[in-house]
């Protein structure tokens, strides 16, 4: 571990609980039943904690999209070809895509990284040019990358943290963008949470019951080749993992150390945060689970991270998309804290004991 990495994890602290009691206690006096606005009276002290405010504030907002290719499409383990990869990052970058659309309703600024692709994007003011290389290598035959290259992914997203925080953030969401990340993502799954693979293998783009069998039956191969310890994260991601995926442990773990709340997105996220928070168990307080993707191992990902979900929509996109949905509503949550008025001030009669 470098020690970059290691200084990031040492600044992760626990949750203000002294701040929790206090906006605890305002969610307590304001004009409604306790408990009766549900998940966002939690979300909002959650919020507090991380923040180390009574009333957190929710202005800044980012969603940063990390892209990386996989070697192990040529497995064919889905529908679409590598190059949608590239070309999903130009529509995002011409504004064209679903996160693009949401982020814009949420008020969220979108950074959009390319961590790996495997072709040569064109030059972008709007893209950010990270690549580790062009591309992981098959799982199947071996390592995705270097152990050098996984510690690279995370520091990239580390810095890619520190240079938003610069510009202000208040709260950050995950997305992803390669096509056979959820190749990778269920081999991490069964890897970090012991899960066979095909409890946690889904149908990533909308593949048969064929296709399905056959995908269960790469990464079980990938698991035979490469033989990833649970107990040791980095090289869980440098086997099976991908460099967008290493690229939101990073990110995860500075917005944590910078104590800013995280949003993580669907199944591509959610591995990612698998091997953050075995990294660093600290980082499970600050993490926000956005939404319960329709990829069948996502519930049982979140049941080991021990996070519920705001949202049921059964999307599979990725992209950032329900993380965008999601900082909606911490944002909201954290304004019905500040705005809403106590019983006293709104001189509403308070239940009788």
């Amino acid at each position: 571990m470098s020690e970059l990495l290691s200084n990031v994890i040492e600044m992760i602290k626990p949750l203000d609980k002294e701040v929790m009691a206090q906006a605890q206690a305002r969610q307590d006096m304001l004009t409604k039943p306790q408990g009766s606005l549900g998940r966002l009276e939690e979300l909002s002290i959650q919020l507090a904690g991380i923040q180390g405010k009574p009333i957190p504030q929710i202005r800044h907002k980012a969603i940063i999209t990390m892209a990386g290719d996989h070697g192990v499409v040529t497995e064919k383990v889905g529908n679409w070809p590598q190059e949608v990869t590239a070309q999903m990052v130009y529509n995002f970058l011409g504004g064209g895509a679903a996160i693009n659309v949401i982020a814009s309703k949420a008020g969220a600024r979108i950074i959009v990284v390319d961590m790996g692709v495997a072709s040569e994007l064109e030059t972008n003011p709007q893209l950010l040019s990270r690549k580790v290389a062009p591309g992981t290598q098959n799982i199947c035959l071996g390592p995705a990358m270097t152990d050098e290259q996984a510690v690279r992914a995370i520091e990239t997203g580390i810095d890619i943290v520190k240079n938003e925080v610069a510009k202000g953030l208040d709260i950050v969401g995950t997305g992803d963008m390669g096509i056979g990340n959820t190749t990778a993502s269920s081999a991490i799954c069964a890897v970090i949470t012991g899960k066979p693979v095909a409890e946690v293998t889904g149908r990533g783009t909308g593949i048969t019951d064929e296709q399905l069998a056959h995908k269960i039956e790469v990464i079980n191969r990938a698991l035979a080749v490469n033989r990833p310890d649970p107990s040791q994260p980095l090289a869980v991601l440098a086997k099976v993992g991908g460099f967008e995926i290493g690229g939101l442990v990073g990110v995860m773990l500075a917005a944590a150390a910078h104590r800013i709340p995280v949003v993580i997105d669907g199944f591509i996220s959610g591995a990612a945060a698998l091997i953050a928070t075995s990294l660093a168990p600290r980082l499970k307080d600050f993490l926000i689970s956005a939404h319960l993707s329709a990829e069948s191992g996502h519930r049982l990902l979140l049941e080991h991270l021990g996070l519920k979900p705001l949202l049921t929509l059964d999307m599979r996109l990725g992209e950032g998309t329900g993380a965008a949905l999601a900082i909606f509503l911490a944002e909201t949550s954290a304004r019905i804290l500040a705005e809403m008025a106590t019983f006293a001030e709104a001189e509403v009669s308070e239940k009788e004991e």
